[in-house]
C-alpha cells in the first residue's frame, strides 16, 4: 500500500518538478521566484491526467485471471506463504 501511496506522490509531483526544473536551467529564474506566474492550473491538470492513467494502467495489467481460483495466505512451519490467484 505504501508503494502505490509513493507511486501516486510522485506521478502527482512530477509536471511540478519539471517545471521547476525547467524555470532554474532554462530560464535561470531564482529559486524564489520559480512559481510567480506559474501556470499552476496546467500543472494540476497534467498532475491529474498523469495520475489517472498511471493507476488505469496499473488496474488493467495487474492481479491474477479473472477465472483463477484464489487460496488465501496460510502459516506453513512458521513461514508465511502469501495468497495467490491460480
Amino acid at each position: 500500500m505504501l508503494r502505490i501511496a509513493l507511486i501516486d506522490i510522485v506521478l502527482f509531483a512530477l509536471p511540478f518538478l519539471i517545471y521547476a526544473g525547467y524555470m532554474l536551467v532554462v530560464r535561470g529564474v531564482a529559486p524564489a521566484g520559480i512559481w510567480q506566474g506559474a501556470p499552476v492550473l496546467w500543472l494540476l491538470a497534467a498532475g491529474c491526467g498523469l495520475l489517472l492513467v498511471t493507476m488505469a494502467t496499473i488496474i488493467q495489467f495487474s492481479g491474477g485471471k479473472p477465472s483463477g481460483t484464489y487460496h488465501p495466505p496460510s502459516l506453513n512451519d512458521g513461514v508465511i506463504k502469501p495468497g495467490e490467484i491460480d
